[in-house]
């Protein structure tokens, strides 16, 4: 696999393998546009796309250079986004094989026309400017936030359309019981959104947000803080799968060393009324956030982990992990 042979990753497998010989798969359909490394079945005929790429509804024009350029950057955030929700078990259902409870990208371009990132009836829209790397850091700045990528983007925008299917429920896993334990953990989502979002951004938050919240934003409204903890949980896990993929463990300190006083990982006692599985996975996820912090201060960069995590906060992460858990279990 070394010396040339041609791989490519095979979503039923959930593997790169080598392409096979016998032409029974062959690359993505989206292979030169979007950079797509994916196979599909050959018997789907020329062309034909695979799982991830079957979600995108909407992409720029074929003449549009600098569009294609961040569709193929976004693209690329959406396969990483499309393989931890397979992965965790989440049902990924494509629009058009189910256009009530599917799910569909529409990626846009605001240099040609402007472009709301958003979730509505199980469209995600997102605005491909934030492929580029200017934009989004003087977005960054402008919204105070302390971080924010294009991978942060997706994972948050897709969590509102699981709200649905986890938490309201929309036919396609068992949900009893989860909208009243959110409502208790995250609040009333029946409350206006829009005069939420008006008041979220003609003020700054209340002084202690971070006691209850991931980030200012999720004060915005309930289905922001859902959304930012969702996208916060995948942060977590594939971050953890991956630093065990290289066999990196961290024993120690176990206190967190910093000068900073702020914006950064604190371990708290915390009292959980879900399953003792969560809670191990934060005591092993905050060592491992002290030693990225850590290292990346020895380069002289900003903390790779700018996050709080309150007892509020991990009781919400561990709703999550409980809903997640419960619709893995049901059968493909």
């Amino acid at each position: 696999m070394h010396c040339g042979t041609r791989v490519g990753y095979e979503p039923l497998v959930r593997q790169v393998v080598p392409l096979p010989a016998d032409g029974s798969a062959v690359p993505c359909g989206n292979a030169v546009l979007a950079a797509c490394n994916w196979l599909v079945d050959a018997t789907l005929g020329p062309g034909a796309l695979c799982p991830c790429c079957r979600l995108t509804r909407t992409r720029p024009a074929n003449d549009d250079a600098d569009g294609l350029a961040a569709f193929a950057r976004t693209e690329a955030a959406k396969r990483r986004l499309h393989y931890q929700l397979v992965d965790l078990g989440l049902p990924v259902v494509a629009k058009v094989d189910d256009d009530a409870r599917g799910l569909a990208f529409d990626l846009l371009s605001s240099a040609v026309t402007p472009v709301t990132t958003g979730h509505a009836d199980g469209v995600v829209t997102i605005d491909l400017a934030e492929g580029h790397d200017a934009h989004r850091e003087a977005r960054r700045v402008e919204l105070a936030e302390p971080y924010r990528t294009l991978l942060g983007h997706v994972r948050h925008e897709v969590g509102h359309y699981y709200w649905v299917v986890l938490v309201q429920g929309n036919g396609l896993v068992p949900t009893a019981g989860a909208l009243d334990r959110f409502r208790r953990l995250f609040g009333d989502e029946r409350a206006d959104y829009g005069a939420a979002l008006d008041r979220h951004y003609a003020a700054s938050p209340a002084p202690g947000w971070n006691d209850t919240h991931v980030s200012a934003y999720a004060t915005a409204h309930p289905w922001e803080d859902w959304a930012e903890t969702f996208a916060h949980y995948l942060h977590i896990r594939d971050t953890l799968q991956t630093a065990g993929a290289y066999g990196m463990i961290v024993t120690g300190p176990d206190a967190p060393v910093s000068d900073a006083g702020d914006l950064v990982a604190v371990p708290n006692e915390y009292d959980l009324s879900a399953p003792r599985p969560f809670q191990q996975v934060m005591d092993t996820w905050l060592p491992l956030t002290y030693a990225l912090n850590a290292v990346n201060r020895s380069m002289g960069s900003d903390d790779l982990y700018p996050f709080v995590i309150s007892p509020a906060v991990v009781r919400k992460l561990a709703f999550v992990h409980d809903v997640i858990g419960a619709a893995s279990r049901q059968p493909a």
